[in-house]
């Protein structure tokens, strides 16, 4: 199942307080990106967070899920609805992430 529009514009907009907030289609799903990081996405209307130490700390509760059949386990954001708390969760976690890939040329 594939995530709809409607789950990315609240998340997005759950996340307004935050300047550098992006993502990009993937195979009908979205990957988040903070200030060029990519700090999880929306999988099946679902979002999902990189599992780095913060993360951890700030959701103890929070369950392992793979976002895709076959990927690794990412942390199931349950407090959506609290904008508060989503933006300090990314703010948190920015420094573990690392930088984004190099594209190699071809």
């Amino acid at each position: 199942m594939a995530s709809s529009k409607t789950y990315l514009e609240f998340i997005l907009e759950q996340l307004s307080g935050l300047e550098g907030i992006s993502y990009r289609p993937m195979m009908g799903e979205f990957l988040i990106y903070y200030c060029g990081k990519i700090v999880g996405g929306i999988y099946d209307d679902r979002f999902l967070v990189k599992p780095v130490k913060a993360a951890r700390e700030m959701m103890p509760d929070a369950e392992l899920e793979p976002p895709y059949e076959g990927a690794k386990e990412m942390l199931l954001v349950n407090r959506v609805e609290d904008r508060d708390f989503l933006c300090e969760l990314l703010e948190a976690m920015y420094e573990e992430l690392p930088l984004p890939k190099k594209r190699k040329k071809s």
